[in-house]
């Protein structure tokens, strides 16, 4: 069985409340990531993972509404998150994906998962290095190997971005990471902005394909490419650098 577990919370400091706002007329962020990964031909299961705190309340509520399992966990301690959720559901197989992918693509999605043997690998993903869009990633991993980061991941980093620990560790684990034909990595479609809200209601209204998979946002690139200049500016990972200069600090106090 593999399990989807989709990680989400209102409390984003970027853009707050980002995964309820609407791409197109009464269909949230939240409800389009749902939809897209649906569309995965390998996935069993998907959860929305979101916090305890009240804030939170919302989100449960309407996963609940769409009959969606939702688990609630801590807010900062993702990997703790995951691994309490992942241990509730009886998962094996877990694939990650972040609730900032909206037009995350299935095909692509399915790519990754199709690649990844428990035999052979530990961790699979599409991020190490980049080459897909940002707001494509898909990482699998083993609950096993799950175990193996929750128990042994300290830095601030490594508990709050889930799998960090996997690849600051390569000589612990089997890793794979897949390669796009052609590095797309400067193209953007995820969310933390108002900026990339604009670009994504924008894609969502032109393609009337759905799902609506990369190659459909790259011919619409092709004819509309100022469309993508309003956001190319930032990277999918502010949040992360963030994580690392908490990892600093960290250190120091244990000095």
């Amino acid at each position: 069985m593999i399990g989807c577990i989709i990680q989400a919370r209102m409390g984003s400091t970027r853009l707050p409340e980002k995964v309820m706002k609407t791409l197109e007329k009464n269909v949230t962020v939240l409800d389009f990531v749902i939809e897209q990964i649906n569309k995965s031909k390998f996935i069993d299961k998907i959860i929305i993972a979101t916090t305890t705190l009240s804030e939170d309340d919302v989100i449960e509520d309407h996963v609940k509404s769409l009959g969606i399992s939702v688990f609630r966990g801590k807010s900062h301690d993702v990997l703790d998150r995951y691994y309490q959720c992942g241990k509730k559901f009886n998962l094996p197989i877990i694939v990650r994906i972040t609730s900032d992918c909206p037009l995350i693509d299935p095909e692509i999605s399915d790519l990754v998962i199709s690649k990844f043997d428990p035999l052979k690998y530990d961790y699979v993903c599409n991020t190490h290095p980049r080459t897909f869009p940002q707001g494509t990633e898909t990482e699998i991993f083993s609950f096993k190997s799950l175990k193996i980061a929750w128990k042994n991941a300290k830095l601030p980093s490594e508990r709050e971005h889930v799998t960090p620990f996997f690849y600051n560790n390569k000589n612990k684990f089997r890793i794979l990471n897949v390669k796009n034909e052609e590095d797309l990595s400067n193209l953007r479609w995820c969310l933390d902005r108002k900026e990339d809200l604009i670009v994504l209601r924008k894609i969502v209204s032109t393609i009337k394909s759905r799902p609506i998979l990369t190659k459909h946002i790259l011919n619409m690139y092709k004819m509309e490419p100022k469309v993508f200049e309003k956001n190319k500016r930032y990277s999918a990972l502010e949040g992360y650098m963030k994580s690392l200069n908490d990892d600093v600090k960290f250190l120091h106090n244990q000095d």
